[in-house]
Parts: C-alpha cells; sequence; structure tokens
C-alpha cells in the first residue's frame, strides 16, 4: 500500500473531518484538488480568496464540492479576535493596525485560523515561496511541546521501499542537539506510516575510521539520541553503506545496533540532505515526498511551485493525517 493510501484510510476511519485551509483559493490546482477531496470525504476545504472569483472557476470547470466553504481575508467579520489572536500568539508588542493588514495576508490569514482551531492544518506553496508559508507558522503556531526547532523531512518511496530522510529543508548547519531533535521529529514521521525506526545518523565516516569536528557532531548526536530514547534502534555516525547494507555493516560497525537495516536517514547538515533526497528521487527513481514539516505545534505543509493537483491532494491528505495523530496523542 502507497504512502498516501495508508494516511487516507488512516484520515477516512477517524471520528472527526479535519477542515484544511488553502490560502491559495484561485489556483486551478488547488480548485481541482479541493474538489475531489471534498468528493472523495477525505477532509474538508477551506479556500482563501474572492468569494466570487473562486465561484466562477468553480462554475468554469464544472468543479462540484460536497460543501463550498470560501473565505476572503479582505472581508472577514471576525478580524477583531483574530488581530487578538494573533498578538496573543506573537508574543510580543505588536501594533493592531499593522497586525490588521497584516492577517490579509493569505498565508498569514491561513496560519491564524489553524492556531485559533478553525481549521486543522494548512497547505500553501504552489504559489508562493517556502519561506512565505513557513514564516508565519513560526512565529504564530510555534513549536510542539518539548520541541525547539522545526525541521523538514522527506518520504522517500518506491514500490515497497519508504524511508525518511532529514533535514532536506530547513537547518542549514544544525548541531548534536538539533541532528538529536531532528531525529526523534523524523522517527514520528516514520511512525506516521507505520515504518519501524531504525536511525543512522550519517557521516563519511564510521565509528571512528576519520577524525574532525563535524565527525564529532555526528557522533554526539547519535549518542544524545541514544541516552534520549533509548528504545528506539539508532545508531552513529556512519557512512551510508555501513548504515544500509548489512554486508558493509558487518564489516564496518559489527556491534552496530542498526545492523545495516536503517530506514531513517539523519544528515550532518542541510546540503547533504538536499542533494541526497533529489540523487535518490532522479537516479533512483524514487517518490520524494515532502519537505515534510516536523516539529510544529499544528500542522502546516508546504507545496512545490511547480506541484501538480495530485501532488496538492496527496500533500493535504498527509496534512490531515498530521492532525490525527496530534490529536491521538493528546487524547492519550
Amino acid at each position: 500500500m502507497s504512502v498516501f493510501d495508508l494516511l487516507k484510510n488512516k484520515v477516512q476511519k477517524s471520528h472527526r473531518k479535519y477542515q484544511i485551509v488553502f490560502p491559495e483559493g484561485d489556483d486551478l490546482r488547488i480548485l481541482n484538488a479541493a474538489s475531489k477531496l471534498s468528493l472523495d470525504n477525505v477532509v474538508k476545504p477551506i479556500l482563501l480568496g474572492s468569494s466570487t472569483k473562486i465561484t466562477s472557476l468553480v462554475q468554469e470547470q464544472n468543479l462540484t464540492f460536497r460543501e463550498l466553504v470560501i473565505i476572503d481575508p479582505a472581508h472577514y467579520e471576525n478580524k477583531a479576535a483574530m488581530v487578538q489572536s494573533f498578538i496573543n500568539a506573537r508574543g510580543k508588542k505588536v501594533d493592531p493596525s499593522e497586525i490588521a493588514e497584516t492577517v490579509k495576508d493569505p498565508n498569514y490569514f491561513g496560519t491564524m485560523l489553524v492556531e485559533m482551531g478553525l481549521a486543522d492544518g494548512m497547505v500553501s506553496g504552489a504559489t508562493h515561496s517556502t519561506a512565505a508559508t513557513v514564516r508565519p507558522a513560526l512565529q504564530l503556531i510555534h513549536t510542539a511541546k518539548g520541541m525547539k526547532r522545526v525541521s523538514g523531512s522527506f518520504i522517500m518511496e518506491r514500490h515497497d521501499e519508504k524511508y525518511i530522510f532529514a533535514d532536506c529543508a530547513i537547518n542549514l548547519d544544525p548541531d548534536s542537539q538539533t541532528l538529536a531533535e531532528i531525529a526523534y521529529q523524523s522517527v514520528k514521521t516514520a511512525q506516521m506510516i507505520n515504518i519501524d525506526p531504525k536511525v543512522a545518523f550519517l557521516s563519511f565516516s564510521t565509528k571512528g575510521s576519520a577524525q574532525a569536528d563535524m565527525v564529532a557532531k555526528v557522533e554526539q548526536a547519535a549518542e544524545i539520541f541514544k541516552q534520549q530514547h533509548p528504545d528506539i534502534p539508532a545508531d552513529g555516525e556512519l557512512q551510508f553503506d555501513a548504515a544500509f547494507v548489512p554486508e558493509v555493516a558487518a564489516k564496518k560497525a559489527p556491534e552496530s545496533v542498526i545492523k545495516g537495516r536503517a530506514n531513517i536517514f539523519i544528515f550532518p547538515e542541510l546540503q547533504s540532505g538536499n542533494i541526497s533526497y533529489k540523487i535518490a528521487q532522479r537516479l533512483g527513481n524514487f517518490a520524494a515526498i515532502g519537505p515534510i514539516l516536523q516539529g510544529l505545534r499544528k500542522p502546516v505543509n508546504d507545496l512545490s511551485r511547480g506541484a501538480n493537483t495530485q501532488d496538492v491532494y496527496n500533500i493535504a491528505v498527509l496534512t490531515a493525517a498530521q492532525a490525527l495523530i496530534r490529536d491521538e496523542e493528546n487524547e492519550a
């Protein structure tokens, strides 16, 4: 079963209908995906933008919805409540008149719907940059309990093979503590898609075969993670072959608990992670699902500006699944 079929099944079996807000409500890719999400009864889409324009596009494209929900940030009736919630969430002194203008921005408005509990998650980025999508989430939603940072992972899928690569999107040069936190966030993503986590902290060195500050950073990260999460198999520093190929692991790291069977790969810095997922995608024919934003208190996810309708549909399903997992953890 594919990642998205698995997540779709989880969301559809849940006791509630998750509402996902789309700040780019007049984009045809968003509209087509939202229609399909609504008709499939997977999530309840909330479209931001001009009601007149969006309604006209829906009619022109002959799209149908179980319920067409459109909110125009420029004419929002509860703006005063949103401004006050923005001020509370921002956690610093701000000018209310400036905030009233800020929340007209669709990404800030959509983020505030999530923060206020009026939506369960947000999907943006079809026409906006990653920064425009992520910045409001960092300012207003903040990190989940116990988390200090947000990271970006990719689910790498090829037939029955599924792996997590992180961080490939957010943290430029994470220190040991940050790498350990990224690993834990990636474990949560892996568990969401039924991966039994085995974490490898990657380096160009395996178990002291090279000496350098960058190697020591990875080794320390692995130790921090193992101390904090002793129940999750993890090791490092490991070269990729020692993390992935049992025969190589038997020679290079015979005492490793991973034994060459890692399925979560934590890269030492952003450029390694970003380069690696693209190599796996282009040369290895893996589907690269993401970046999945990890560590936020409530789910927000970023689309590629080259995304198609199916990409939008899939990321909305994933975002709803993140909301479902959050609710299950809160209820536990």
